[in-house]
């Protein structure tokens, strides 16, 4: 049994991770690439734009985001799921400036490419619905601004989204499971990369 790891693992090619509220679950199997993330019960991030209560209960593993940089994983969620359970590519700055891009479940029962901004309130938006197991996701800082792509195989990228966060503050980058409805969630990050490079082109597959 690979043992539960007490603190934040280190990821070679990675900074150097710390979980963005309070520590969560995670597991780093060396020998295959795989971050795996557990949710606890009813965790996630949501600032409803309808005025209902705001959520922050889930925690991200990640870094501080450099000025320009490109953070990809293919992400997988195992089964069964839960309505709004995901893998999550996530920025945070504080409870109103927030972003995840996230391989996410329907309530109609479709696993899906779903992106969240929120500048006080959240701009809640669903991509393509995806067949597989699994899909590449991939969060980037372009200048002022960050761009979310998926690939089903993280090589030819989809444009999902651009958009800036409305704060001066540090972003922290990384890694996140949710399970709003559920009593867990467990999501796999594999094929993890990370560079300096930026797409040059945001909507021509680079």
């Amino acid at each position: 049994m690979i043992p539960v790891v007490a603190g934040p693992p280190a990821i070679a090619g990675l900074p150097a991770l710390a979980w963005s509220g309070g520590p969560g679950q995670a597991v780093w199997e060396e020998a295959g690439g795989v971050l795996t993330l557990t949710a606890a019960p009813g965790v996630d991030w949501s600032n409803d734009s309808l005025g209902g209560e705001q959520q922050h209960r889930a925690s991200a593993l990640g870094f501080a985001a450099p000025d320009a940089f490109s953070l990809s994983a293919r992400v997988a969620v195992d089964p069964p799921r839960t309505t709004f359970d995901a893998g999550v590519l996530s920025l945070w700055a504080d409870q109103d400036h927030w972003a995840k891009l996230c391989f996410e479940y329907s309530p109609q029962g479709d696993a899906m490419v779903v992106s969240v901004v929120t500048n006080t309130y959240s701009d809640d938006c669903n991509a393509d619905i995806v067949a597989g197991p699994g899909i590449h996701l991939r969060v980037s800082r372009v200048g002022p601004a960050w761009a979310f792509h998926s690939s089903a195989n993280g090589r030819d990228w989809t444009f999902v989204r651009l958009f800036r966060l409305d704060t001066d503050k540090p972003i922290h980058v990384g890694f996140m499971s949710q399970a709003p409805m559920g009593e867990r969630c467990v999501a796999r990050f594999g094929a993890i990369g990370f560079t300096d490079q930026t797409p040059a082109n945001l909507r021509d597959g680079s």
